[in-house]
């Protein structure tokens, strides 16, 4: 099998690149802007990178659609304070570049692997978001940080409408807070400028205080990239056509702690590091309102759970990795 991956160099690109070559005898088509996070693909025969830009690259991207079997358009913008920050350009890259990927994949006739987020669901009140039932609810215009969740949803329609009416060949995945090594530069300073595990790993590394917009009440159920893996792995591989016109959420409904608590576990957990004893000892939790800290266009919901039913009976998926050990093997990554 062929596969397609755009944006190979990302968090989920580089690590889904890395299981494929470990675990299978599929051969990978990759593009980016970047190689830095893929030293341990480069050079080997069934991987073939390709330096450069999605949005310039669009003759090499329609040659490698058509060429492929399976393509999986992993470029986005996914830090929240660029939705408020920058609104257009993450509609422009994340909605209209990728709209332009799916309709070359219904004209090939294409197999397609596409990232939703669990984001789609917004201010949804269900207790566990079902992807099939639960309402997807999101804020006023004037709360800009919603363009990335609606831009998405907004995909996810289209790319259900291709399957039903056009024979779109398609599997949507929603992560629920992925992380592990690779995921963001925790050494990058500024506020909200990565997710919050890296953004917390950066600030206690250098001896600042921690950040908590709201204070950290909000709840995220965490997920080790390990499984989230073995999740795409087993829709690639798509046994008895399971994964077909399927949408899953792929999270840890296990691992579902506040913000504050996640900090605390930092802290803790850094502090058994003997070169940064010290700097944990000067970092406090400050708490801060979230339009202080985002901006007008800022707002948050308080609970995000996902509902494994669906991929537990469809693809004998659950997550495995306990986030004690999981933020070990992050810690252990970043910090050696």
């Amino acid at each position: 099998m062929k596969i397609l991956i755009l944006g190979a160099n990302g968090f989920i690109g580089s690590h889904l690149s890395e299981a494929i070559l470990t675990q299978t005898d599929w051969e990978i088509y990759a593009l980016d802007l970047a190689d830095d996070k893929l030293e341990n693909c480069l050079g080997q025969a069934r991987f073939h990178f390709h330096r450069g830009d999605m949005t310039v690259e669009k003759k090499w991207v329609r040659e490698h659609i058509e060429k492929c079997d399976v393509v999986l358009p992993l470029v986005a913008i996914a830090t929240p304070a660029v939705y408020v920050k920058e609104p257009l350009r993450v509609f422009e890259l994340d909605f209209e570049e990728n709209l332009a990927i799916i309709r070359q994949c219904v004209e090939f006739n294409k197999r397609l692997i596409f990232p939703s987020t669990s984001e789609v669901y917004g201010m949804c009140p269900d207790q566990a978001f079902d992807e099939e039932t639960s309402p997807l609810v999101t804020g006023p215009i004037h709360r800009e940080r919603w363009i990335y969740s609606t831009s998405k949803q907004l995909l996810d329609r289209v790319i259900y409408a291709y399957g039903k009416h056009h024979g779109l060949n398609y599997t949507l995945f929603r992560p629920f807070n992925w992380y592990g090594p690779r995921l963001d530069n925790v050494f990058n300073p500024r506020p909200g400028g990565s997710r919050v595990l890296t953004q917390f790993i950066g600030n206690i590394l250098r001896g600042e205080n921690i950040t908590l917009v709201n204070g950290g009440e909000q709840k995220r159920c965490f997920m080790y990239v390990e499984d989230g893996m073995r999740a795409l792995l087993a829709m690639l591989r798509n046994e008895d056509n399971q994964a077909y016109q399927q949408i899953f959420n792929v999270g840890n409904a296990d691992e579902n702690i506040s913000i504050r608590q996640l900090a605390e576990i930092l802290l803790q957990k850094i502090s058994g590091y003997a070169k940064y004893a010290d700097a944990v000892k000067k970092v406090q939790l400050v708490d801060v309102d979230a339009e202080k800290y985002y901006g007008k266009g800022y707002q948050d919901v308080e609970l995000r759970v996902p509902s494994l039913v669906r991929i537990k009976e469809k693809l004998h998926w659950q997550p495995e990795v306990d986030m004690s050990v999981g933020l070990q093997k992050t810690l252990d990554f970043y910090l050696a």
